[in-house]
């Protein structure tokens, strides 16, 4: 597989689907580089929910994401590594700034950053400093306060328009790419019809030019996170239960470690 850019990621649009899943360690990342399918990864503030076990991704510090983000960027060498501008690291350009130069320097090939019309600004200055940024519009995360919970967005009329203006200004201010969440999928499409760059979906329907899951979701390795668009393709987490199972029974009945596994 090809080395994944940002150029080659904005003029395979329309072209093919692209394919993008979040990773948070080297382990899963060797995996990633292994299976030669996916054109970019995402070092999410999701790991807040993932890794972290918080209700939120609000606690997620920049650290956070640059620890995770360098020990992925060395297990990768053909997807494009995308990592998250956590909850108020880029409030204005000088934080902005310094977080992207942060994330840059660890790993990252570009940042993703929450909102809409009221972030082009941003958007605007980071890409003038040579930093490739991807846009998040509808259910945005670290909103979820101002949100009032998880909710579909584009349901309304004054709400489906404000997202098809938000990823207008953010084509405009420089944006190479747009994560849709959780949104109407006929909203994603007119979204995804309407601008030139790249739309990458989760929970916003098929039509958008791309999809994008969390790993550990769509693996199964948490029984209890079943969302609607949330397709898993494994169930890791009985697997990995029963390894752990076996693995007890054979120590207590001295079954292991036997010849085979001893010096």
């Amino acid at each position: 597989m090809k080395k994944m850019t940002v150029p080659r990621f904005k003029k395979l649009k329309g072209k093919r689907k692209l394919v993008m899943v979040t990773v948070y360690d080297y382990t899963f990342a060797k995996l990633i580089e292994a299976c030669q399918c996916i054109d970019a990864v995402l070092v999410g503030d999701s790991l807040g929910n993932v890794i972290q076990g918080l209700d939120t991704t609000l606690p997620v510090e920049v650290e956070h994401i640059a620890y995770h983000t360098r020990a992925v960027s060395r297990a990768l060498e053909t997807p494009l590594i995308v990592s998250d501008m956590p909850f108020m690291s880029y409030y204005n350009k000088d934080t902005a700034a310094q977080t992207a130069e942060v994330l840059m320097k660890s790993g990252a090939h570009a940042v993703k950053l929450e909102g809409g019309i009221e972030k082009a600004d941003i958007v605007r200055f980071l890409t003038q400093q040579g930093i490739p940024v991807m846009g998040h519009i509808g259910m945005t995360p670290q909103s979820v306060n101002m949100l009032g919970g998880y909710k579909i967005q584009g349901k309304k009329p004054e709400l489906a328009e404000y997202l098809i203006k938000s990823a207008k200004a953010l084509e405009e201010a420089g944006a190479f790419s747009i994560v849709i969440e959780t949104t109407k999928k006929e909203v994603a499409k007119a979204i995804t019809e309407t601008i030139s760059i790249p739309t990458i979906g989760i929970g916003a329907g098929k039509d958008t030019d791309g999809q994008v899951l969390v790993l550990y979701d769509m693996l199964g390795m948490d029984p209890d996170i079943n969302f609607t668009f949330l397709k898993k393709y494994a169930n890791l987490a009985d697997t990995i239960t029963n390894a752990l199972q076996t693995y007890s029974k054979e120590v207590k009945e001295e079954i292991f470690p036997d010849d085979e596994h001893s010096f």
